[in-house]
């Protein structure tokens, strides 16, 4: 069984027990969330059932496990012969989520 869910602005296909690093959620580590901007819901066989754009009353349910921030990505800006260097670094947060329960088809 496996759903799609939308947070964060993306659009994730997850399943029960899947761990998975979405945009930084306000909620402490160790609690329980409902997502509830499922968009698809499937039992792995010819039963899905496809939101307009939701499903209306379907919710999935994770674990915070951590927030923490990404590895640093370097944006470096060159222009060759006129002696124009620029770096930058940055370094996404993140909250990790542990797939709990998926609603049934």
């Amino acid at each position: 069984m496996h759903a799609v869910i939308r947070t964060g602005g993306k659009q994730y296909r997850v399943a029960q027990g899947d761990v998975l690093r979405v945009e930084k959620l306000d909620v402490e580590a160790g609690s329980t969330i409902d997502l509830s901007d499922v968009l698809l819901v499937s039992d792995g066989g010819d039963n899905i059932e496809i939101g307009t754009p939701l499903l209306e009353g379907k919710t999935v349910s994770a674990e915070v496990q951590q927030h923490a921030r990404a590895d640093k990505i370097e944006v470096v800006k060159f222009k060759r012969r006129k002696k124009y260097r620029r770096r930058h670094g940055h370094r996404q947060h993140y909250t990790q989520l542990k797939i709990t329960s998926i609603p049934g088809v």
